[in-house]
């Protein structure tokens, strides 16, 4: 997909200054004067203020009531001959479900995804004017936006993830991508209706251009690979010995150790109160970690491990273009040791063979990754064509890695990938290495059948209600539909029908943040004078509660409380509000509130659906602090363990 081609990109809950870095904001940047740009989102983000011609604010939690009324201003105002909207050759060729006459085999015709829509199903039509009393965007523009849609030739539906961080969000997906095959947005030059428009990949899919190998440390199999606990019932798990395992089968479990081997589970995971209780409920709790994190902190032993400046070497990427080599640049501080160094000395003490767990060194790992790595040829059609090896690899440079290996011919040399860090294929317009996801599947759905049970996007899908079902937690149609979710929007009424608002009246929403990734890089007070850890909510919901910009306020949950200082903004909509993902917990333990604004002390863990968790279902209410004013937290202490002379 080029994004010079595309006429009209439609940013669902996207901010790729935040979320996509580097390449992929350059190509959303790059036709910005010739495309038009349409942001739908709670809060005005930085990219829309840089990108948006319109900003369409909604509520979390009501996507799918705005996009089930698209669907029905396409339905009901579409003419084939004066006003084609829907693309009925797309629909009706490579989709099932859509209406009676294409459902599935086995399917009761009566459960069509148009018949829903029009409330022949149950009595509810999903007209704008219905989904306006929920998402809070007119009924004018809803209906105008899906006619803009669906008449315009080139168009990008893009979402991330956010709208999808939501409990009883797993018919979103679904939806979104019907929007896009009612309005034929798929598989096609110039448009597209993406999932996942986050990250590295932002605008950039497809096959890996260029790859690393493999490192030759052969698979270990995980002898608890038939117990697992969902994210969102692993610390009340704990805490009550009981965990649900699948549909009508829940277990007893008993978890009297917690080793963190990475990552920031503690910190990252809704539902962070329960979880430092859990923490101090088993007997032991281990952490590898360079930084005194929150797993740490709330742990009785801490092993310190290198970071990658310290390691040997490593592979990443930043898009499908680009292999980067990371490379040693400082030998390791004080005692930290490399991760695989702690798992062979355990392992020792508890039996086992070393070399089982490490048998091949990190330095013959790292030459297998060079030796392997590839890059697809200039010729290769449309990405999928061969590959040739990336590296010319010497006998010398061999002998002086100090490793096993044998001579090879590549396009570059390894002294010149050494010295760079870095191979970017080279692109140009019109190369072969464009991507145009589900192309040959559009042109001809039979001889290229995609991986469903119909070998086709299935917008009845039998597939998903059945997993969501086993999983436990609730059930889902086959269809996409909209039932309100636990702690949306509607919760935050105590009588909805009369719009009687209840004790946590406010809706929370947790964006990420320039001052940190996730929780990395918190502990830097520069950043954190650079990007205050504040409150933010609208000047209504601000003066209700004699809240002026730079007070102190208690943001109270039915799952924790935290402080933090407000900052007054009409970027955010009223009802909404924000608080910066990451932010290091600091607990008055004697009060019972975190005093750093730790989103997930307020964020409750509550499994639904595929256990997603619902980072932005979460209602609060807010007061004004009246209690000791708190110090900025750049002013605090780092959390830097001293090594003693």
């Amino acid at each position: 997909m080029e994004h010079r081609n595309i006429d009209l990109f439609v940013m669902w809950g996207w901010n790729p200054i935040y979320s996509s870095g580097g390449n992929p904001t350059y190509k959303a940047l790059a036709n910005k004067g010739r495309a038009k740009y349409i942001f739908i989102d709670p809060y005005y983000n930085d990219s829309a203020m840089v990108l948006a011609d319109e900003w369409i604010p909604i509520r979390p939690t009501t996507d799918i009531p705005m996009v089930l009324a698209m669907a029905y201003t396409l339905i009901t105002e579409d003419d084939p001959v004066t006003n084609p909207l829907i693309d009925w050759d797309f629909l009706n060729r490579c989709t099932v479900g859509f209406d009676a006459e294409h459902m599935p085999e086995g399917a009761d015709p009566k459960d069509n995804f148009k018949d829903y829509v029009l409330g022949i199903t149950d009595g509810l039509p999903k007209t704008p004017e219905w989904a306006s009393q929920i998402c809070g965007v007119s009924a004018q523009r809803i209906r105008s936006l899906a006619v803009q849609i669906g008449s315009t030739q080139n168009v990008a539906l893009c979402q991330a993830n956010a709208v999808a961080r939501q409990r009883k969000s797993d018919n979103w997906p679904q939806l979104f991508m019907t929007l896009g095959a009612m309005t034929g947005h798929i598989g096609k030059k110039g448009s597209m209706t993406s999932g996942g428009y986050y990250h590295t990949r932002s605008s950039d899919g497809g096959p890996a251009l260029v790859n690393a190998g493999s490192s030759g440390v052969p698979s270990i199999k995980n002898p608890l690979a038939s117990m697992r606990m969902n994210d969102n019932e692993m610390w009340e798990g704990i805490l009550s010995g009981k965990y649900t395992a699948g549909y009508q089968d829940v277990r007893d479990v008993n978890i009297q150790m917690i080793y963190h081997g990475g990552g920031a589970v503690l910190q990252s995971r809704d539902g962070m109160t329960k979880g430092i209780a859990a923490h101090r409920k088993v007997e032991f709790v281990v952490s590898q970690s360079q930084h005194l994190t929150t797993n740490s902190k709330y742990a009785d032993i801490v092993l310190p491990v290198t970071t990658q400046w310290e390691r040997y070497g490593t592979f990443l990427t930043g898009n499908r273009e680009i292999l980067i080599w990371g490379q040693q640049v400082t030998e390791p501080l004080f005692e930290a040791k490399d991760d695989i160094w702690v798992a062979k000395e355990i392992g020792t003490r508890l039996g086992l063979d070393p070399n089982e767990i490490e048998p091949v060194s990190l330095k013959q790992q790292v030459y297998n990754q060079l030796a392997g790595a590839e890059v697809m040829k200039d010729d290769a059609p449309n990405s999928g064509g061969s590959f040739e090896p990336l590296l010319t690899i010497t006998a010398e440079d061999i002998a002086e890695m100090g490793v096993e290996g044998e001579p090879q011919t590549g396009r570059i040399s390894l002294k010149e990938f050494r010295e760079k860090g870095i191979y970017q294929v080279p692109r140009k317009p019109g190369d072969n290495f464009e991507y145009i996801a589900y192309k040959a599947f559009r042109e001809d759905p039979e001889a290229n059948p995609l991986e469903t049970a119909t070998g086709k996007f299935e917008i009845y899908s039998q597939a998903l209600a059945d997993a969501i079902k086993a999983f436990g937690w609730n059930e889902t149609t086959p269809i996409p539909t909209y039932a309100p979710y636990d702690e949306g929007y509607e919760a935050t009424f105590s009588d909805w029908p009369n719009q009687v608002k209840g004790e946590y009246p406010l809706q929370l929403f947790t964006i990420h943040y320039g001052r940190r990734s996730h929780t990395v890089f918190d502990n830097i007070p520069a950043l954190r004078r650079a990007f205050p850890q504040e409150f933010m909510m609208n000047p209504i919901d601000a003066e209700a509660r004699g809240i002026k910009h730079g007070d102190y306020v208690l943001i109270t949950s039915r799952h924790g409380k935290t402080i933090r200082p407000v900052a007054v903004s009409e970027r955010i909509i009223p009802g909404l509000v924000n608080l910066w993902h990451g932010a290091w917990v600091q607990m008055d333990e004697e009060k019972g509130i975190d005093l750093a604004g730790a989103d997930n002390i307020i964020n409750g863990a509550v499994p639904t659906g595929q256990g997603t968790s619902g980072w932005n279902t979460c209602n609060v209410q807010v007061e004004k602090w009246t209690g000791e004013p708190l110090a900025p937290d750049y002013k605090w202490p780092q959390r830097i363990p001293i090594k003693e002379a």
